[in-house]
């Protein structure tokens, strides 16, 4: 049972990916500084999501770290 909604669940969401790519399809232009990007809305999106997953996901481990190192250590 939980194959199937694991299967469904992945479906649906592949699907709604497709949908946001082929409804963002239109080009814009990222500047930041001296330079730019133009690119698909949908990419730029998708790249940004990326992007705060990998930031979030640093800054909790160091939190994490920066607390065990706290605990080890008697005041």
């Amino acid at each position: 049972m939980m194959k199937w909604l694991k299967t469904a669940v992945i479906v649906v969401f592949t699907a709604a990916v497709v949908v946001f790519t082929l409804q963002n399809i239109q080009s814009v232009t990222v500047a930041f500084l001296t330079a730019s990007l133009t690119l698909p809305l949908s990419l730029l999106v998708i790249g940004v999501y990326v992007l705060g997953m990998f930031t979030g996901g640093s800054l909790l481990s160091l939190i994490r770290h920066v607390m065990a190192d706290r605990q080890k250590t008697p005041d």
